[in-house]
């Protein structure tokens, strides 16, 4: 892959998803962008959080009902709200076990492996 320049607009993308605890969708992203840079277009963001994942800066949750962005890197699990739609890191330690496992069950190579547990948040519970 070349290298890509980092521009301020990067920057300023990256700023607003390291900024959050939460995972906001790309179109989070862009309205957090716009309301600083009103002239960001949403192609320029798109196109930005592509390359910030692809990079490793930032880290892409794919889920069924939109991507999500993540400024933890590391390997981690989630939970998604099936009524609010929240994410949250998941409490539990990744395990590298199943890699291997899968690794050795079926020959692939394996990077790294995602698991989203769905339910109902707290607050969702409560209403």
């Amino acid at each position: 892959m070349k290298k890509q320049r980092n521009s301020k607009q990067r920057r300023l993308i990256l700023d607003a998803v390291t900024s959050r605890n939460d995972h906001p969708t790309a179109d989070r992203i862009y309205m957090d962008v716009r309301s600083k840079k009103n002239t960001i277009s949403r192609g320029t963001v798109y196109r930005n959080l592509g390359i910030l994942s692809e990079n490793g800066e930032i880290a892409a949750v794919k889920l069924p009902s939109a991507d999500c962005y993540d400024h933890r890197t590391d390997p981690h699990y989630h939970v998604i709200c099936k009524s609010c739609g929240r994410v949250y890191d998941a409490p539990v330690n990744y395990n590298e076990q199943y890699d291997r496992q899968i690794e050795r069950d079926t020959g692939f190579q394996i990077d790294r492996h995602s698991i989203i547990f769905e339910g109902l948040c707290p607050e969702c519970i409560k209403r």
